[in-house]
């Protein structure tokens, strides 16, 4: 029912859409609340990346990058951005830098599921009641407990924006980013077929 009702915000000429029945199908054997908050943090977190590789995309595939140099070998952000595409450019990365790639995301994605940071934030983990699309603040909890150094901006609303909003905006916001990140999820996808298959994507043969 709350997904009936959350649907209906987001996009009432849609609706609620479920042709996969996944929000009836508990992948986990821990009920409804769980196999929901897992399906609800997942579009929100993924939303989220895409948004963000949706940009990056349109700014790696103009030319657009760092001026300064990549390893001590001599490589630079220019070597890599004269490989091509931004799929070109992950190829042409070292090695040693897509490991560093892979484990900060790794890094970020154990903080996130730690459920005892999650609760000395007075929050649960999502499957267990959480509230879906939570990411726990760096300060606090997490820097006293497991990190030995200072990270002083927070990876989710860093510079504080979201404080001053009243509950009724921030309800907004949050429709506003959960039909954005459809909307981004459905792009980086685009981006990513045209670069492979030219013409494949109507609109996008420039790419």
């Amino acid at each position: 029912a709350d997904l009936k009702a959350l649907a209906d915000k987001c996009n009432p000429l849609v609706g609620f859409w479920d042709p996969m029945n996944l929000a009836e199908y508990d992948q986990w054997s821990q009920g409804e609340e769980a196999a929901i908050g897992f399906l609800r943090h997942a579009e929100i977190k993924h939303g989220r990346v895409a948004m963000a590789a949706f940009v990056g995309y349109i700014v790696q595939a103009n030319g657009i990058h760092f001026p300064w140099g990549l390893t001590r070998a001599g490589v630079t952000f220019g070597d890599i951005s004269a490989a091509g595409g931004p799929a070109d450019q992950w190829d042409a990365l070292p090695t040693n830098a897509k490991l560093q790639i892979l484990c900060a995301v790794g890094f970020l994605e154990v903080i996130g599921e730690l459920s005892p940071v999650l609760e000395a934030n007075g929050e649960k983990h999502y499957v267990k009641g959480g509230k879906p699309g939570y990411y726990p603040p760096f300060n606090g909890f997490f820097n006293k407990e497991y990190w030995p150094h200072p990270l002083p901006l927070n990876l989710w609303d860093p510079f504080g924006f979201t404080k001053k909003m009243t509950p009724e905006r921030k309800e907004k916001a949050l429709l506003a980013e959960i039909n954005n990140g459809r909307l981004a999820m459905i792009g980086i996808m685009g981006f990513c077929a045209a670069s492979k298959l030219p013409g494949s994507v109507p609109g996008l043969q420039f790419i």
